[in-house]
């Protein structure tokens, strides 16, 4: 079971990551290890030639990185990217953008874990990266 619902998550979009929230991008879903997030398909968010711009697809893989480490470890706001790695595969289509992110692996102080992100169900880009975890109190 997740440490944070999807209604807590999506109010950390909402307060605390104004960049995303612009987008109108939302958390659907969440578990234990898993996490899944729509980015709507915007106009601020394409690029010219009509397509969504890599740096929207990247801001999407990293938020859905920090709910997959949350869903793991409750609310710590002040976990944070070290990396992040992606690989843009194909031109998405003029649809909503759906990522789906999983954990590799969680240790005391990293959590490494993946990201897909698909258009209409094709896969567009893959994430990996890793999160910093704060020292336990």
């Amino acid at each position: 079971m997740s440490k944070v619902t999807t209604e807590k998550f999506n109010t950390i979009i909402k307060t605390e990551l104004p960049s995303a929230a612009e987008t109108g991008m939302y958390l659907r879903d969440i578990e234990e290890g898993k996490a899944e997030l729509v980015l709507p398909y915007n106009e601020i968010s394409l690029r010219p030639g009509g397509t969504i711009a890599g740096p929207f697809m990247m801001m999407l893989a990293d938020v859905c990185m920090f709910a997959v480490v949350l869903s793991l470890l409750g609310e710590i706001k002040l976990a944070v990217t070290t990396s992040l790695n992606i690989n843009f595969l194909r031109k998405p289509s003029e649809s909503d953008l759906v990522a789906r992110g999983n954990i590799i692996k969680l240790g005391k102080r990293l959590a490494v874990v993946e990201v897909s992100i698909y258009s209409d169900e094709d896969i567009v880009a893959h994430a990996t990266g890793t999160y910093s975890i704060p020292p336990q109190k």
